[in-house]
């Protein structure tokens, strides 16, 4: 039998201070104090006779029973919400909605291509498309914000409650713009990469671990001189400000490489070769758009994989 002491917003709160890892930062994004936060959660685990977080200076981190009840607290906001959707765009007469989470690696290469393709089938849906690192997406997968998630596969731990398909491989590498030092270094010396700034990935992000088993192993330390971002936007316009080697996704500077602006080293990449997927929440079926949203993205993927062998 449902408790009925349990109110929207206990799911509401438990589900924000289990995307922040805060009790803080979640009282910052629901725009409540902390002690009502704090208030709530204990509410509800009084309620379900159960402890939801493990506590400390750092944070919260959910508990196995925390896990558990999360798969379901979030199926039952993200079917709240799918309800209001409904009501609304009956009320508008509008378009359906599908959100997708994308990496911007497949925001620049891949996406495109896919909403090309899907439009033709879905003219009048609208698409929303959020860019961010893959923690923050996959946060918004499992709360119901986003119905997909295109990206790098994360670790194991982090796939709790997900489901990862491969659809093609994509390395890193190392770019520096037109004219710089290194771009017609002959022959080309891996240990001048620490004499110069490097743009890097942000530390503990799937990407930036690629990038620091391939200069582990070939002995590259880093250099002082860093910079960190997940911004595509802002590490071109760095790299092509600067003498930075640019450590980024092949897919998302394509363009770049092939106008001329910016150069790729000849450095073998193999190191630094990462799986691209859809990732979906494991409970529940993805609608039939985001269902044709991802087979649009599946065929994309299909010709990519063509090309690379």
């Amino acid at each position: 039998m449902i408790d009925t002491r349990i109110k929207f917003r206990h799911l509401q709160c438990f589900l924000e201070a289990a995307r922040q890892g805060s009790i803080v930062r979640a009282a910052e994004a629901l725009s409540v104090s902390q002690p009502a936060v704090s208030k709530t959660l204990k509410e509800l685990e009084e309620s379900l006779g159960a402890r939801l977080f493990d506590r400390s200076k750092k944070g919260v981190r959910l508990t196995r029973f925390g896990e558990i009840f999360m798969r379901h607290a979030a199926a039952s906001v993200m079917a709240l919400h799918q309800g209001i959707d409904s009501v609304s765009r009956a009320q508008s007469k509008g378009g359906y909605i599908v959100s997708a989470g994308v990496l911007p690696n497949v925001a620049a290469r891949l996406m495109p291509r896919a909403l090309n393709l899907f439009k033709q089938t879905a003219l009048e849906t609208v698409v929303r498309v959020s860019t961010g690192s893959n923690a923050s997406l996959l946060a918004q997968l499992r709360l119901g914000d986003l119905d997909v998630v295109v990206g790098r596969l994360v670790e194991p731990d982090q796939m709790t409650g997900l489901a990862f398909e491969h659809i093609y491989s994509e390395p890193m590498t190392l770019v520096v713009r037109a004219g710089h030092p290194l771009s017609a270094a002959e022959p080309f010396d891996l240990a001048a990469l620490s004499r110069f700034p490097a743009s890097l990935p942000p530390e503990g992000t799937v990407i930036r671990k690629e990038v620091d088993r391939f200069l582990i192993a070939n002995g590259i330390r880093l250099p002082s001189d860093q910079v960190e971002t997940i911004s595509v936007t802002f590490g071109r316009a760095y790299a092509l400000a600067s003498d930075a080697v640019w450590a980024v996704p092949r897919g998302a500077i394509d363009g770049d490489i092939a106008a001329g602006t910016l150069v790729e080293l000849p450095i073998d990449r193999s190191a630094m070769m990462g799986s691209i997927g859809i990732t979906t929440r494991s409970d529940i079926a993805p609608s039939p758009l985001a269902e044709l949203l991802m087979n649009t993205i599946r065929e994309v993927a299909g010709g990519f994989r063509a090309q690379a062998g």
